[in-house]
């Protein structure tokens, strides 16, 4: 059977390299690649998307194998009624390999066409690291990869304001534009660059916060044959996502003329301020995702839906949601949302599995879940039980299990893992008190260390099912 490729799809177009993008993954092939489609499809946008990887390799080869097309599979309620669409994509150019093409890379920064820069590296993607040179090829970091290739431009056009970029960063953080532009300008100084690239960085360049949703499984491995036989031709790019979608930019008006997101029908909005947006949508559906991750998966559950229909999890998954998360928010329409966020996890079509979600959980979090912990201490002056105890999970995932994150986040719960292999309550406290992981020394919090501890003990001696009902499933239980 035939690959999909140029020669296959008789609608293929080459468009202008207008973005440049960091990122090869699902998500942004179901999110924003798709997008860029329908503004190709349905106004004057001409522009496509050039990738660049922040980790290997391999999927850069086969999207380049494929001519950047591949098949995305939108499925769930559209207008009241169940939808399953499948659509080529066909707004990425091509993907270019860091590690062998980097002279690639230096060209594309003096791209007069170039405009928007647009990236999602998880939310531990925007770091910073002292062993980055301008000279590397690549640099290790996202924000050392960026700083070099608008450096490069900055030189290309002599400083030119008007080859500026307008930077949307998706990495799922607060004030992700803020922190992306703090790190090009701590690059700039830590490299001893000229005072005129710093300049050039504030005065031609606009750096957005943004926020998406849309959950995004991925790849179907568990269906890509019968997929392939309805397709009728092969793709090893294919990625499923829900029909919902939301992306909220925050940044000037101006920004819609050039990316004209309402004009192409899109549910794209350009907004002064995001925070209502944000904290909603991370409290409740990201906050809801990770915390129920640990669980989950100790559970021996695999996907989302199976989770949130399991009796005992998805009951704890509901109870964490409305006892826990919405009674901290002091917003309009939780109550709404958050049931459009359960029916969101129950999409038939969906197998959306808790291993992809686990990527990272530490960062995750920290930025998704540790707030409402610590408001809700703050609120009601007692610990949330069930927040807790997916904390407690999460920690114990890292005992022993082929987890997904930092080498340096790995090798420090190895470390404490294997030094206090039986004491919980020590266990607890080093953990707890490692202020580069949590941003705090999450000891200080009342009780917190003992509470995790006994949890700890619970999961331990008895396996999540049973640790499980003993802690948690008792609603309006608190500690």
């Amino acid at each position: 059977m035939q690959k999909l490729n140029k020669k296959l799809y008789e609608g293929y177009t080459q468009y202008p390299e207008r973005i440049l993008q960091f990122g090869e993954g699902n998500f942004l092939r179901a999110f924003v690649d798709w997008q860029i489609e329908q503004l190709n499809r349905h106004t004057d946008f001409n522009g496509s998307v050039a990738v660049v990887q922040p980790r290997g390799s391999e999927k850069i080869n086969r999207l380049n194998d494929q001519d950047g097309l591949y098949t995305l599979f939108l499925q769930g309620m559209k207008d009241g009624e169940a939808v399953n669409e499948k659509t080529i994509i066909n707004s990425i150019s091509r993907g270019i390999d860091l590690f062998s093409d980097y002279d690639e890379f230096k060209k594309l920064a003096s791209s007069e066409e170039l405009r928007f820069i647009i990236s999602n590296t998880t939310e531990a993607g925007i770091v910073c690291e002292k062993e980055d040179r301008l000279e590397d090829r690549p640099q290790k970091t996202f924000p050392g990869k960026l700083t070099a290739f608008l450096y490069f431009r900055y030189q290309a056009f002599a400083g030119d304001e008007t080859k500026g970029c307008v930077l949307i960063p998706c990495e799922l953080i607060e004030n992700n534009g803020q922190k992306l532009k703090e790190a090009v300008l701590h690059y700039a100084d830590l490299w001893e660059l000229e005072e005129g690239f710093t300049q050039w960085i504030q005065n031609a360049n606009t750096f957005c916060h943004s926020l998406v949703d849309r959950i995004v499984p991925g790849y179907p491995v568990d269906s890509i044959d019968e997929i392939t036989g309805e397709l009728g031709y092969q793709d090893e790019l294919v990625v499923v996502g829900e029909q919902y979608y939301l992306w909220v930019i925050e940044g000037p008006n101006w920004i819609e003329e050039e990316l004209p997101f309402a004009a192409a029908g899109l549910h794209t909005k350009i907004v002064s301020d995001l925070t209502p947006y944000r904290t909603k949508k991370v409290r409740i559906l990201n906050g809801a995702h990770t915390a129920m991750t640990p669980v989950a998966s100790l559970y021996g559950l695999k996907t989302v839906r199976d989770s949130v229909e399991h009796p005992a999890v998805g009951r704890f998954v509901e109870e964490l949601i409305h006892d826990e998360i919405l009674p901290v928010l002091k917003m309009e329409g939780l109550t709404q949302y958050a049931e459009d966020v359960l029916n969101r996890f129950k999409n038939p079509y969906i197998k959306h599995y808790v291993e992809s979600i686990a990527l990272n959980s530490v960062s995750k979090f920290k930025t998704r879940n540790l707030p409402t912990l610590q408001e809700y201490v703050e609120q009601k002056g007692q610990l949330p039980a069930r927040l807790v105890f997916s904390f407690s999970a999460l920690l114990y995932s890292y005992r022993n299990r082929e987890m997904q994150d930092d080498p340096a986040v790995l090798r420090f719960f190895q470390e404490v893992w294997n030094q206090e292999t039986g004491d919980m309550l020590r266990i607890a406290s080093a953990l707890l008190g490692e202020q580069w992981l949590w941003g705090a020394n999450l000891n200080e919090i009342p009780k917190l260390t003992e509470r995790v501890a006994e949890y700890l003990n619970h999961i331990h001696e008895l396996g999540m099912e049973r640790a499980l009902e003993q802690c948690c499933l008792q609603r309006g239980k608190v500690l």
